[in-house]
């Protein structure tokens, strides 16, 4: 069972990817109305996906207190523990590849205090999955003292509802694979 508003921004998501104008079940981007997220919009961010790299276009003011810097530009694994990023860099795969939110579970500050972190995949303006809609969900009030480190351990990630796309497979014409 996830946090409230993990499974606020799921359904949200979810609502956006029925929609007539989303491909393949992901939204566009534009289709996100802000206003909708409502007391959460300051636990919110949106990133850009360029190939390996996955940069913060936009972060909510929650976010950036709690990580003590403008994030805007800044690679999104830099929030990250360098032992969690191959655990976060396969969630961010995963939500496009499959267009399908993703949660990752993890933990902040000394007392591992619990955040969950969705990430839902979205179209841009080219209408390719090029960009992630975030929510912060802590467990509890998370506040850290001023000499507490700011990065996230990931423990688990976990993809939520079916797969949007079909997983690829090979074909073959004649005994020759082709794709």
């Amino acid at each position: 069972m996830f946090h409230p508003d993990t499974q606020f921004l799921v359904d949200h998501w979810m609502s956006l990817s029925r929609r007539p104008d989303s491909r393949a079940g992901i939204p566009r981007r534009a289709a996100v109305e802000p206003d909708a997220l409502g007391l959460r919009l300051p636990r919110a961010f949106v990133a850009h996906r360029k190939g390996d790299d996955t940069v913060i276009r936009v972060a909510g003011s929650w976010i950036e207190g709690f990580h003590g810097d403008a994030l805007k530009d800044q690679d999104l694994l830099s929030v990250w523990r360098e032992a969690s990023r191959p655990l976060v860099t396969s969630a961010l795969s995963q939500a496009v590849r499959e267009g399908r939110p993703v949660v990752i579970v993890a933990l902040a500050g000394k007392i591992a205090a619990q955040v969950e972190i969705a990430l839902a995949p979205l179209r841009g303006p080219s209408g390719r999955p090029d960009r992630l809609l975030g929510l912060y969900a802590p467990a509890a009030t998370l506040t850290l003292a001023a000499d507490e480190p700011r990065l996230l351990t990931a423990r688990v990630c976990i993809g939520v509802g079916a797969p949007a796309r079909a997983p690829l497979s090979l074909a073959a014409v004649d005994g020759r694979r082709i794709a």
